[in-house]
Formats: structure tokens, C-alpha cells, sequence
């Protein structure tokens, strides 16, 4: 089975509105940016390939692990050169010195959906502020180009 871009961005967007919470994936309940492409993954895919661990808003800063990354390798497919395309998985490092730790699904080649604490899942410009944070991009197994 093939899976189009267009579709990943319909049901990204889709969860825009949906609060912010920690650790949750529930469209239009609650949850966070790794909840958010849990949530997509479950849509588009079925059942997600790993159960998500535990963790706290300080993980990345705590352990000092590519936690994201190493999971993203895992289960999507890095984009070509790093250079993104809608319905990509983007993975940011919020500080240069720190693993990569917020994610993102791109809707064009400049906006992505996200989920961040404090505020409801929007979809935003991917402007200088994320360009040079972006840590990774990954495709969802079995996309059509």
C-alpha cells in the first residue's frame, strides 16, 4: 500500500486545535509533538512500531541522548540531504548543545503542524528560528513520491 503526502498533511492539519499536553496522543484531547506524529502515524499506518517510554518535559536536557533521532532511524526514512518535502517528519535541537527534542510535520517546503506546551497544535511558518535548529528529516515508510 502507497501512502500520498497530501494525505499525511490532511490528517496532520487535522489535528490542529487539539491542546497541548504532556505525553498524551489523543486528536482534539490533548497532546504533545511526539503524541502528534504518534497520532499521524496511527492514521496513516496502524499501529505505531514502538510504545512510546515515559518521559519528562527535561528528558533531552536529563539523559543526553539522540532519543528522537535514534527513533526516527528507526521506523521513517531520512530525507535526501536533509531537504525536507510535505508530510516529512521534522526533528529540531531547541539548543544547539542538546539532542534534538521537538518534532514537526511539514505541510509545504515552508510550514509545518506542531504541537508545543503552552498552546493548541497550529499549523506555523518554518521560518530562520526552526531552519537552523532542524536536526533531521524523516519520510513515513511507504510514501509515494
Amino acid at each position: 500500500m502507497s501512502l500520498r503526502r497530501a494525505t499525511i498533511v490532511a490528517v496532520a492539519r487535522g489535528w490542529i486545535g487539539t491542546p497541548y499536553h504532556h505525553q498524551a496522543s489523543l486528536i482534539h484531547v490533548g497532546c504533545d509533538c511526539l503524541g502528534l506524529v504518534r497520532g499521524v502515524w496511527r492514521d496513516v499506518i496502524g499501529d505505531e512500531p514502538e510504545a512510546a517510554p515515559p518521559y519528562t518535559p527535561d528528558w533531552a536536557e536529563t539523559l543526553g541522548f539522540e532519543t528522537l533521532l535514534d527513533a526516527a532511524r528507526r521506523h521513517f526514512t531520512p530525507a535526501p540531504g536533509g531537504n525536507f518535502r510535505a508530510g516529512d517528519v521534522l526533528a529540531f535541537r531547541l539548543q544547539d548543545h542538546l539532542p534534538a527534542k521537538h518534532l514537526g510535520i511539514a505541510t509545504s517546503d515552508t510550514h509545518m503542524v506542531h504541537a508545543h506546551s503552552g498552546a493548541c497544535v497550529a499549523e506555523v511558518a518554518i521560518g530562520a528560528h526552526w531552519r537552523k535548529r532542524l536536526a533531521g528529516a524523516f519520510g513515513f515508510p511507504g510514501v509515494e513520491d
